[in-house]
């Protein structure tokens, strides 16, 4: 394949014909974080194991088991060796496929590995896949070269993106979230067969009419308050030191706001202090946090570390409009000036003047949270699961062509 082609990609974006149904399809998911944690990359890979097992395909997870996960397992779920990782004991490193993982393996037979992290026991399940001739899918849900520089250590991301492009490279094709994540990893030479595995929304749970004035009063905001919203695990890779020293811009020009935090993390202590007047609200889930989200009157979402943005196409389905980083993820999402704004990722002062104009502007917050909901319409789960389900079937097609030597 010639690598400067870019337009090959895209053109499959169409599911192609299929040539093997999806019942008895069996597909090995590789996870660094199944359901110990819940976050948006694990919460789609369930929805994706779901999907396929009511086509009739078998599906066997491969991923660190913990006492007490975040929730309960969709499918399978067999345990690999893993490791705490040092300073973040909530995460842990898959470290090899046992010798009794190697047997279920075998027994199981799969005839597509689909890896999602890449760690230790994914490496050695894309070797164990080659040696068999098995095609080989990854996912990608992060962007783990950024993260040094949340960190002071932002000379190991050229380290990181060449040890990922050596994984990467070894896969017969990615999936990712967003095209403009798909750019990046093409950018990055991480390999040249890209397809788009998108992200959906619940549209039970996110809409506008979950809005909740009562539930905003319990939690001290008037009625009147115009509330900037964060959501998502409070983690630096988020950026909660871009969103903090922002909120400090704004409370020095003096704009009437209230800030509400919406979820959980190792650096709650260090976001509480350096907000000190913002409503932490904790982890919410299902309705509860349809309700969060919905209440909230601009979601401001700084982080460049998303494939996709969960958060933000949350958000817009409850009709907020989003202030974001042009970064991945959310330029596939947000249409700026339309649904929201797109700021040049770690631009204070741009940031607080965003947030500004939706602050002091109630007919621009409703136009463009209206722009947004109706742009997170297009999101249907079951589509976008099937592009995945036809991505596999094209590998297979594929790999049995070629060993055929056709």
């Amino acid at each position: 394949m010639d690598p400067s082609d870019t337009s090959t990609p895209l053109a499959r974006a169409t599911p192609l014909p299929r040539a093997l149904p999806l019942e008895g399809l069996r597909v090995a998911l590789f996870s660094g974080n199944y359901n110990y944690v819940r976050d948006g990359a694990n919460q789609a890979l369930n929805r994706l194991v779901g999907y396929l097992l009511r086509q009739g395909a078998e599906v066997r997870v491969y991923a660190p088991k913990v006492a007490n996960p975040a929730f309960e397992p969709t499918g399978e779920l067999i345990g690999v060796p893993a490791l705490a990782i040092p300073g973040r004991a909530e995460y842990r490193v898959p470290m090899a496929l046992s010798p009794r993982v190697r047997r279920d393996l075998a027994r199981f037979a799969p005839q597509v590995v689909h890896v999602s992290s890449p760690d230790i026991a994914a490496h050695r399940a894309v070797t164990w896949a080659r040696r068999r001739g098995l095609p080989i899918l990854a996912s990608v849900h992060t962007r783990f070269e950024t993260y040094p520089r949340y960190y002071n250590m932002a000379f190991l991301e050229p380290v990181l993106e060449a040890m990922l492009r050596r994984f990467y490279r070894r896969c017969d094709a990615l999936v990712a979230p967003s095209e403009s994540m798909a750019q990046v990893l093409r950018d990055q030479r991480m390999n040249y067969d890209i397809d788009i595995w998108s992200r959906g929304v619940d549209r039970d749970i996110f809409n506008p009419s979950r809005r909740d004035l009562a539930w905003r009063r319990s939690l001290g905001i008037g009625d009147d308050d115009v509330v900037i919203g964060f959501l998502g695990r409070l983690v630096m890779e988020k950026g909660l030191d871009v969103f903090s020293d922002t909120i400090d811009q704004l409370e020095r020009r003096g704009i009437a706001h209230k800030v509400l935090v919406v979820g959980e993390g190792p650096a709650r202590d260090w976001f509480t202090e350096r907000l000190p007047r913002a409503v932490f609200a904790g982890f919410q889930g299902g309705a509860d946090l349809g309700r969060a989200v919905a209440s909230m009157d601009v979601l401001f979402n700084p982080s460049i570390t998303e494939t996709f943005g969960n958060v933000t196409l949350e958000a817009m389905a409850c009709g907020v409009p989003v202030v974001a980083a042009a970064a991945t993820g959310s330029q596939s999402l947000v249409d700026d000036h339309v649904s929201g704004r797109l700021i040049t990722p770690g631009a204070v002062r741009q940031f607080a003047e965003a947030l500004r104009c939706y602050v002091e502007d109630g007919a621009l917050r409703a136009a463009h949270g209206a722009a947004g909901e109706e742009r997170s319409l297009e999101f249907s789960w079951d589509r976008i699961n099937q592009a995945v389900a036809d991505t596999y079937l094209r590998l297979i097609r594929q790999k049995k062509k070629r060993m055929a030597g056709g």
